[in-house]
């Protein structure tokens, strides 16, 4: 009889294989396939705080910040108003293991505004293909796959803005060790991250006493509170840089696997893309609670996901990209979303001059890449709530899901003793809910889908520049 597999695994792998291209899903699969240790739900919290805390590496940063300083990207528009950086920072000399980032200051009060980090998920994905090329960075790719055209709705309108590729393999982020990507988990990745920003800050010291935000989706429902939670203790154990961190959001995040399961499937049959059959089937055979895959549950997942037919799976109610090659360019506008970006952008990243206008290594660049993922947490509820109760500011947006209400947020939260707000914002037209609890907010964003800033790039800056003040969404605008 064939061996149980984790459940997440396989619902992982259907919705890549939809959604990227075969080669690309070949890779994903094999990812997730060998993913073998699980970190339960309490014991990454445990581990961590019983783990003795000592310094970092730290490199000297002497003059590297003018050195990664862009003069100009290929195809940029005329007259921008803000500085752009983008290199690499080692975190292991040993290994040979650096981070890329691109940073994009603030056109306007660059001196005062915050500083937000932004991670993508995956696990694998470019915080920097997706999130700056084609979500909230300062520019979008044209159609020619040369030329750029600027985000109105760019999250550094609000605040100077990082992006950061992690782990070591993502993007242009490398190791001379191969073995690094062989050994890469939750606990490696947020500890990178970490040895990141303490060298960065050391880089640009202008902002080591700024208040400092982490953003990110998807995967990043891992990295974003795992990453928050080690800078809390580093604060505490170390004698190094103290990070000013004053909140995170998390954008459509994996946060629980039970509950994703259990969402995922629920969403499919209330937007009738599954038959009354299957759903039933899909419950029958599949245990979201001790997440194992049966020979039967592989069968009717499988057959749940072919029922999808050719959506896009993270948007079911956008358009496909049906001509996935360069055109001449349009013009683009940030209202409308070309589901074709990301041909754009892979040639526009691959581009020797871009590359070298960027700093980075001469590379193959790739929106994804597979991991032999080693550790993961199955819930991220206690690390969150190990941050609320440490009195941080804690958002979750996302489009609205049948399942949220019955989910174990609402328990954890209900722990919280909450006081509860609700109210929509962009009103008259609605642009989304949100529900306030004692230290948590959630956001729903309408007509979002998976990439908030990709296909509501005015509702997500509302929604950012809301956490970052402190305050809920405006009841009109």
């Amino acid at each position: 009889m064939q061996k149980p597999v984790p459940l997440l695994l396989l619902l992982l792998f259907f919705s890549f294989s939809i959604i990227c291209n075969a080669n690309q899903a070949s890779y994903l699969h094999r990812h997730l396939k060998s993913r073998k240790s699980l970190i339960s739900s309490d014991s990454w919290t445990k581990l961590h705080t019983e783990s003795e805390y000592s310094p970092v590496f730290l490199a000297p940063q002497d003059g590297l910040m003018q050195q990664d300083k862009i003069d100009k990207l290929p195809g940029q528009p005329d007259n921008v108003d803000f500085d752009q950086y983008a290199g690499y920072v080692t975190v292991d000399p040993t290994a040979g293991r650096a981070l890329f980032y691109y940073f994009s200051e603030s056109p306007t009060n660059s001196s005062t505004s915050p500083l937000v980090l932004w991670l993508n998920g995956g696990p694998g994905c470019s915080s920097f293909g997706f999130g700056a090329m084609e979500e909230l960075g300062p520019f979008r790719v044209d159609s020619d796959g040369k030329t750029l055209f600027r985000n109105t709705y760019a999250w550094n309108n609000v605040a100077n803005v990082l992006f950061l590729e992690s782990p070591a393999g993502v993007g242009f982020s490398y190791s001379n060790t191969s073995a690094d990507y062989n050994n890469t988990g939750d606990t490696s990745t947020a500890n990178d991250a970490y040895t990141f920003l303490v060298n960065w800050l050391d880089r640009f010291p202008q902002y080591k006493t700024r208040d400092f935000y982490i953003t990110g989706e998807s995967y990043a429902g891992h990295y974003v509170p795992q990453l928050a939670y080690t800078i809390l203790l580093n604060n505490k154990y170390t004698n190094q840089t103290i990070i000013n961190l004053k909140g995170i959001a998390i954008g459509n995040a994996l946060i629980d696997d039970t509950t994703m399961g259990l969402g995922l499937f629920d969403h499919f049959w209330t937007h009738a893309l599954n038959s009354d059959e299957t759903h039933r089937d899909i419950f029958k055979f599949c245990n979201f609670v001790n997440d194992t895959a049966s020979e039967q549950c592989d069968s009717v997942v499988d057959k749940a996901f072919e029922e999808l037919g050719d959506i896009e799976i993270n948007n079911i109610y956008a358009p496909i990209c049906l001509n996935p090659v360069l055109k001449n360019a349009s013009g683009g506008s940030v209202n409308f979303f070309d589901p074709c970006s990301d041909v754009y952008v892979d040639y526009y990243l691959n581009t020797a001059e871009v590359q070298r206008a960027l700093h980075a290594k001469p590379t193959a660049w790739t929106a994804c890449r597979g991991y032999n993922w080693t550790d993961w947490q199955s819930s991220i509820l206690p690390t969150i709530q190990s941050l609320i109760a440490s009195g941080m500011r804690v958002w979750l947006y996302r489009q609205w899901r049948y399942r949220r209400k019955r989910s174990s947020y609402n328990h954890e939260i209900r722990n919280q003793q909450p006081q509860a707000t609700n109210r929509d914002f962009l009103a008259p037209l609605v642009g989304g809910y949100v529900v306030g609890y004692k230290g948590l907010t959630f956001v729903t964003v309408r007509a979002a889908g998976h990439l908030v800033p990709s296909y509501q790039p005015q509702r997500g800056l509302t929604m950012i520049s809301s956490f970052l003040q402190g305050i809920f969404p405006p009841s009109s605008y």
